[in-house]
């Protein structure tokens, strides 16, 4: 459908309510990350735990380690990572695949670089409800060629969760997401529904663009948009190269967020539980006790 016949969808536009520079700093083993969220200005952006812009070379990553109680949203931007998880599981996510892991109740897995140069990507964490916390742990994995892409009006989409511009992703979200990412051509105008109850970021990949009202400044790569109130986005690229951005929303869980590192619960003593659990090999960590990552072993983290 061409753009113009979508701008009556739009009554009430979201304007940026606040806005951040993601600065570079150590995560895992010589990893680099850009964290937006996560970080002591915003902890957390309700049901968003974490979403980092990642650069990796090796022999830095992200060796053996834990999760429990969210979800964890890989998305590759430049080369490629090997997953490896306690259960047997392995794989590698090439530049454009998605990889969506339900952690649940716990997972120990490995993240590390499967191709020489720099490897670059984003990964999101999302809350899981109190009632999803405990379940199995489970996998939807899509190839670069699988995801949903269209273009319309100088309008570039790969709708990874959600739906926009027509088409729909085929990922099933526990917690209600859309997880879209756009590239506008110079002097390209988008309007892009949102639920009004979700919350929803921008980030910005490449480029730079204009968010909300087209009087506001341009913003730049690297910063992280949180959206206000109303029932969608507007942007525009007003600059004379191309503007590449995510914009991610979802259903806040409204539930304490307690948080232990890469576990993340709704109170202490829950924390607690998994400190043990992981600790001793039970409930969900069983399979933790004699694995070890082939990359970890080779590498001898």
């Amino acid at each position: 459908m061409p753009n113009q016949d979508i701008s009556s969808y739009l009554k009430e536009p979201r304007l940026v309510a606040r806005k951040f520079l993601a600065r570079p700093q150590h995560e895992g083993v010589g990893a680099v990350v850009r964290r937006s969220i996560g970080r002591f200005e915003l902890k957390n952006f309700d049901p968003f735990l974490v979403l980092d812009e990642f650069s990796v070379t090796a022999p830095a990553g992200f060796p053996d380690h834990p999760h429990r109680g969210f979800e964890t949203v890989t998305y590759m931007l430049q080369g490629a990572i090997t997953h490896e998880d306690f259960d047997g599981r392995k794989g590698t996510i090439e530049a454009g695949d998605l990889q969506w892991m339900t952690a649940g109740r716990g997972i120990v897995h490995s993240e590390m670089p499967a191709a020489q140069g720099t490897q670059k990507g984003l990964q999101l964490w999302i809350n899981l409800s109190s009632k999803h916390k405990m379940i199995e742990p489970r996998y939807q994995e899509m190839l670069s060629k699988d995801i949903a892409e269209t273009m319309i009006d100088g309008i570039k989409v790969r709708v990874i969760a959600g739906e926009a511009l027509g088409i729909k992703s085929p990922i099933y979200t526990r917690t209600p997401t859309m997880y879209l990412d756009f590239c506008l051509k110079p002097g390209a105008h988008l309007q892009q529904l949102i639920p009004k109850s979700w919350n929803a970021f921008v980030y910005i990949l490449e480029g730079e663009g204009v968010f909300g009202n087209q009087k506001s400044q341009p913003v730049t790569s690297h910063h992280i948009l949180l959206l206000g109130s109303g029932d969608g986005l507007e942007a525009w690229n007003k600059s004379s190269k191309v503007l590449r951005f995510i914009l991610v929303g979802g259903e806040p869980l409204g539930e304490p967020v307690v948080q232990f590192g890469p576990f993340v619960m709704n109170t202490q003593e829950e924390i607690d539980q998994t400190i043990d659990d992981f600790e001793n090999y039970t409930n969900g960590f069983e399979k933790a006790r004699h694995w070890r990552s082939e990359t970890s072993l080779s590498l001898d983290y």
